[in-house]
C-alpha cells in the first residue's frame, strides 16, 4: 500500500513537471538561449483577470510597429467615427482653410471620399492654404534619417496628399511620375551597374535616375519633401484651380469638413502596419485638444489620462514605431488590449486586425481551419513583436504578448519558433 502510494506521488509529480505552463515557461527560456536575444512574454485571461503565463513581462523592449495598438485605442478614445478632413473660415472673398492631419486625401490605400476634394474644387472664391497650425517635425524622433526615401517613412504634415509619396516610372531614358509636378526636376547619372535606382535630395524633390542593365525595378514610390510651396502647387494641379498660401492662424469659429469614417484609417494602420497613417492619426488626435497640431501633445494626454492605469509607464515618442526610443513591456500590451476590447466590440475588431492565414501582415502566417490569432506584428532589424488575441481550440478568448529584441538571427526563424510555440497554446488551453 505505501509502495503504491509512493508510485501515485511520483506520477503527479511526473504530470505537475509537464504542465502547459512550465513546459511553455521552458520552450520560452530555450528559445531565449538559443536565438541570444530578449524575449518577453505574457499568456492573460481576461475572463479571469490572471496571468496564465509570464516571461520577462515588466522589461522593456522595442516593440516597432505594436506601438500602432498605442496609437488605435488613443484614436479611438479621441477622434468620433468621422476623420476631420480640413477646417476653413469664409472672408470676403477668400476660403482660408487649414489642414487637420487626416490622411486619406488622394490616398489609393484607404476608402475613397470625394468630399474634402468637392469642397475645395467647387468653393466659392479664392483659396488660401495656411500651415500655420502645425507644431510638428517632419520625421519623428529616434527615426533613421538614411531611411528618409523609402516609402514606409513618410514626412508628417497638416495637409497630406497622395500619402505624401509620388510614383515614378522608369520609360526609355525618362522618367516618368505620378502627380506630374514631380518630374520637373530630374538627373540622369552614368550606368549604375545591375539595377536601375532612383534616389531622391534629402532635402529637395530632386531626382537622380541611375540607370542599370536590369530591367527591374522600373517603378518605384518614393516620400515627397512637403513644403508650403509643394502643397499648393499639389493642389492647384490636382484642383485645377489657383491656391495661395496664408499665415493665418486658425479661428475658434472655422467650419469642418469630414472624410472618411476612422475604421477605414484603422483597418489599413492596422492590417498593413501602414506608418504614414499612423503617425497622422496621432495629429489628428492633438487637433481634439487645441487648434495646434502637435503629436507630443498628443501623447503626453494619452500616456496621463488613458494608459495611466495600465502596468510599467512606458517611452512613447511616435506613432508608428518607427522609433527605437519607444520602449514597452508584454503586461502594459497586455493591459492595453484588455482595454482595447472593451470598447470595440469583438466582431467589429477581428475586422479591423490582422488575422493569422487570412488577412494583413499575419496572412501568409498561422494557418488553420479556423483563425486563431488576431492582432497586431511589429517589425524592425534585430525586433520582432506580436500581440492580440488568441482564441484557443476549446473556445476560450486569451490575450498575449510577445516581444523580441536585439537578435541576430533571421526574423523568419523568430516567426517560426513563435508559431509553433503559439499553435501549442492553441491546442492545449
Amino acid at each position: 500500500m505505501a509502495e503504491q502510494s509512493w508510485r501515485w506521488l511520483l506520477l503527479l509529480a511526473v504530470i505537475a513537471g509537464c504542465s502547459p505552463r512550465q513546459s511553455l515557461v521552458r520552450e520560452l527560456r530555450k528559445t531565449e538561449s538559443e536565438f541570444k536575444d530578449h524575449l518577453g512574454f505574457v499568456l492573460y485571461d481576461p475572463g479571469k483577470k490572471k496571468n496564465l503565463i509570464e516571461f520577462n513581462s515588466d522589461r522593456y523592449f522595442t516593440p516597432a510597429s505594436n506601438t500602432k495598438v498605442v496609437t488605435f485605442y488613443t484614436s479611438l478614445k479621441m477622434l468620433g467615427d468621422s476623420i476631420p478632413a480640413l477646417r476653413y473660415t469664409v472672408q470676403n472673398d477668400s476660403v482660408i482653410f487649414w489642414g487637420t492631419g487626416d490622411p486619406s486625401f488622394l490616398y489609393g490605400e484607404v476608402m475613397a471620399s470625394t468630399r474634402a476634394y468637392a469642397f475645395l474644387r467647387t468653393a466659392n472664391g479664392r483659396l488660401f492654404f495656411s500651415n500655420a497650425n502645425f507644431q510638428t517635425e517632419s520625421f519623428g524622433p529616434g527615426w533613421a534619417w538614411d531611411d528618409y526615401g523609402y516609402d514606409y517613412q513618410v514626412e508628417r504634415s497638416s495637409f497630406p496628399a497622395f500619402g505624401n509619396r509620388f510614383t515614378a516610372r522608369k520609360e526609355g531614358n525618362s522618367l516618368l511620375t505620378e502627380p506630374r509636378v514631380f518630374g520637373g526636376d530630374v538627373v540622369v547619372s552614368p550606368h549604375n551597374g545591375a539595377r536601375h535606382e532612383v534616389v531622391r535630395n534629402f532635402s529637395s524633390n530632386q531626382l537622380t535616375l541611375k540607370p542599370g542593365s536590369a530591367g527591374r525595378p522600373n517603378e518605384w514610390s518614393i516620400p515627397f519633401h512637403v513644403s508650403d510651396e509643394l502643397v499648393v502647387r499639389l493642389l492647384t494641379d490636382t484642383l485645377r484651380r489657383p491656391v495661395g498660401t496664408t499665415s493665418r492662424k486658425p479661428e475658434t469659429a472655422a467650419q469642418t469638413v469630414y472624410s472618411v469614417p476612422a475604421d477605414s484609417l484603422y483597418k489599413v494602420m492596422l492590417q498593413a502596419s501602414d506608418n504614414f497613417i499612423a503617425e497622422q492619426l496621432l495629429i489628428l488626435c492633438s487637433g481634439t485638444l487645441s487648434d495646434t497640431l502637435n503629436s507630443e501633445k498628443a501623447i503626453r494626454y494619452s500616456m496621463e489620462h488613458l494608459l495611466n492605469d495600465l502596468p510599467d509607464k512606458p517611452v512613447w515618442v511616435d506613432g508608428s514605431g518607427l522609433s527605437r526610443y519607444n520602449l514597452f513591456t508584454p503586461r502594459f500590451f497586455a493591459g492595453l488590449w484588455e482595454k482595447v476590447g472593451q470598447v470595440v466590440p469583438e466582431d467589429r475588431l477581428f475586422q479591423l486586425v490582422a488575422v493569422g492565414g487570412k488577412s494583413g501582415t499575419l496572412k501568409r502566417f498561422y494557418q488553420a481551419d479556423r483563425p486563431y490569432i488576431f492582432g497586431k506584428t511589429g517589425s524592425l532589424s534585430n525586433n520582432y513583436s506580436l500581440s492580440g488575441y488568441l482564441v484557443t481550440r476549446k473556445g476560450h478568448k486569451l490575450i498575449f504578448c510577445w516581444l523580441n529584441s536585439n537578435f541576430t538571427e533571421q526574423t523568419g526563424k523568430i516567426r517560426a519558433r513563435m508559431e509553433l510555440v503559439l499553435k501549442d497554446i492553441y491546442e492545449r488551453y
